[in-house]
Formats: C-alpha cells, structure tokens, sequence
C-alpha cells in the first residue's frame, strides 16, 4: 500500500466527501456513456442492503478513492463505483481498494468476482487495472444484457489461507 494511503475499510457512501467523489463519479459516467450504458450507482443505492461500500483515506483522513462488493449470487460478487480522486490518481489507491475487495469477496466465500465497465477510452485505464489483476472478459452476467459500451469481465477468487 502507498505510504500515503493509511487505510481501506468500509464506509458509509452517504459521507458528505464520499457524496462528492460519487457525483463526479457519475457525471462522468453520464458525459462518457449513452444514459442505458451507465450502471453506477448513487449514494442512495450503495447504502442499501447486500452492498459492502469501502473509501481509501489518507493519515488525515481525506478521501483518495472508493469501491463497493455486492453479491450476486452465490458465490458470486460484484465490484461496483471503483473510483479514484482526481489528485489521487496513480499513487495506487486504485489497486489498494481493488484488493481489499477481492479479500473480503474471498472471506465471505466467494468464488468468482465480476465487473462492468465501459468500452471507451475514458476506460482503458481501468481495464488495464483489472487485467493486471486477472480479471478476463466474460459474457454478461447478472442482469446485465450486451451492449457495445460494457465490457464484462471475471476473475476467479481463491479463498483466504
């Protein structure tokens, strides 16, 4: 983990900051992709039930980046608003979040963790994280359909131990 970065851990998404990060979150979204190609969710959806929302912070406790784990099924999780500050990028609070979060999808015994994200190039930067990771391209999952803006893609998880 960056020296910078203090801590992952779990969060609430309705965090004055954390709302913040996830506005610009989906702005982006909605500027990158057609409005029926956007799945991120808001604030209000991250805090419902099923979903596990954790933020990267600095030793001050300024937010770097955040991520969320919600289950698809069994043994199936989903990562979902994988984001990163603006000023935060490429001190590795991407790759920090991103491995607390198949941590904890192998804690809770998941077997698989799946993604969408966009095919545009606002994206490559983040489908390089993911392949870095092991995660390939998959059909779509869930209630997911195909659409030439997604890309879906999977990793296996092993568990803890």
């Amino acid at each position: 983990m960056p020296d910078r970065l203090a801590s992952v851990g779990e969060d609430s998404p309705v965090r004055p900051d954390v709302v913040v990060l996830l506005a610009e979150h989906l702005a982006d979204m909605y500027a990158t992709s057609p409005a029926e190609s956007v799945h991120a969710l808001d604030p209000a959806a991250l805090a419902g039930p099923g979903i596990t929302f954790v933020t990267a912070r600095d030793a001050t406790g300024t937010l770097l980046g955040c991520g969320a784990l919600t289950t698809l099924g069994p043994g199936h999780g989903e990562l979902k608003s994988m984001r990163t500050a603006a000023g935060a990028r490429g001190r590795g609070v991407a790759t920090a979040v991103l491995e607390h979060l198949l941590a904890l999808a192998a804690q809770r015994g998941c077997a698989r963790v799946s993604l969408e994200t966009g095919t545009e190039d606002y994206f490559a930067a983040a489908r390089r994280l993911y392949a870095r990771h092991g995660f390939v391209e998959c059909p779509p999952f869930g209630a997911y359909v195909l659409d030439p803006h997604s890309v879906f893609l999977t990793r296996e998880v092993r568990p803890p131990g």
